[in-house]
């Protein structure tokens, strides 16, 4: 009786069809594209509108609907309008927190840290700054000490203290461990820098 050998296709041909497989993908990938993303805008009245990922706009109930934009100039929102809409909701977010403790690296909702808590708040009013002080005092635009609105970030201490500005000489802080978030005047600290977001 012969003996058989199995017949293995050589390491060069596994390769080379390994190859062609994955270049037909890749091809298939390329010229197929993304479908489009499933994301629908929701509006909560008193914040804004958002895309909401993965939902269809079928699936929101009428109040939550976006309204939608008339057409012209006025049709982009002006986040720095007159009444610094945006700012005055980042304000009004900073002093639903107050009594919150201070808790060094916290973010909200329940505790926070300096600019944990400007950073909560502009996150409810709906716009994304940097998370520590020093990244908040490098973003947004500056503003005099004199020029100041509810809503501009304030910066203390050379960079390491962040407070919102609320009006009237005010500003809503986390100050330190033990001290939770209150209302304190602009004057209490040493006055670094402001920005407008």
């Amino acid at each position: 009786m012969a003996k058989h050998r199995l017949e293995q296709p050589s390491t060069g041909l596994k390769t080379a069809r390994g190859a062609v497989i994955a270049g037909s993908i890749t091809l298939g990938t390329v010229a197929m594209g993304a479908g489009p993303a499933l994301a629908a805008p929701v509006t909560v009245p008193g914040i804004g509108t958002f895309e909401i990922p993965g939902i269809t706009e079928n699936q929101i109930p009428p109040q939550f609907k976006a309204k939608p934009k008339p057409n012209g100039p006025e049709s982009s929102p002006d986040l720095f309008g007159r009444n610094g809409a945006l700012g005055q909701r980042a304000a009004s977010a900073a002093l639903t927190r107050i009594g919150s403790p201070y808790v060094y690296g916290a973010a909200g909702p329940r505790a926070f840290d300096c600019s944990g808590l400007v950073y909560w708040s502009f996150k409810q009013a709906g716009k994304t700054i940097p998370r520590d002080s020093y990244g908040q005092l490098g973003g947004g635009r500056p503003v005099a000490e004199s020029d100041l609105r509810p809503g501009d970030v304030v910066i203390f201490n050379g960079g390491s203290h962040a407070g919102l500005y609320i009006g009237n000489g005010t500003i809503v802080h986390s100050s330190t461990e033990g001290v939770p978030v209150q209302k304190a005047s602009l004057k209490s600290m040493d006055f670094y820098a402001a920005r407008r977001y």
